[in-house]
């Protein structure tokens, strides 16, 4: 019996993952700035025209990246704009289903606990099997490549073994 690495059998469905997710990283952060930016204007404009009523409503605005992280990795995609468009999507690292909304709400959580102490946990990747980040061994979810998912190249087998690993 051969016995194979998870580096070498992974390697279609993980390879270049890192470099992706930091520009996704970063198309995300505009995307999530330009919606800042335009549910701004909106609600000021209203608040300004309820005569400050509707200043409130600007109290929304933090919540804002949350929802756009939660709601798109639990969605239909599995992956947020920015991970689309370099070909990544994010999956559970048990069965490469699709992520529940509490995996995704974990995951989000934890990301933002991570980028609000300094960002430093996320190095965390550099030393996993799979280069997954804190939020992602603590949600139980993997990102890969769409592209390697889709044509069935590259799989892990868990059987037995930790979905954490």
């Amino acid at each position: 019996m051969i016995y194979r690495t998870p580096m070498i059998d992974d390697y279609p469905l993980t390879s270049g993952v890192l470099t992706r997710r930091v520009f996704a990283w970063l198309i995300d952060l505009l995307l999530i700035g330009l919606i800042c930016a335009l549910l701004w204007f909106v609600l000021l404009l209203f608040g300004l025209l309820t005569l400050g009523i509707g200043l409130p409503l600007l109290g929304v605005l933090p919540f804002v990246p949350f929802c756009y992280h939660m709601l798109f990795l639990a969605g239909p995609p599995s992956a947020t704009p920015g991970q689309s468009a370099f070909g990544l999507v994010v999956r559970r690292n048990d069965d490469f289903g699709h992520p529940t909304v509490g995996q995704a709400a974990v995951s989000t959580l934890v990301f933002y606990a991570t980028l609000a102490t300094s960002g430093l946990l996320l190095l965390v990747a550099l030393f996993t099997v799979r280069r997954r980040t804190l939020h992602d061994l603590i949600s139980g979810l993997v990102v890969v490549r769409s592209r390697a998912l889709t044509r069935g190249l590259g799989s892990w087998n868990m059987q037995g073994g930790s979905p954490y690993a």
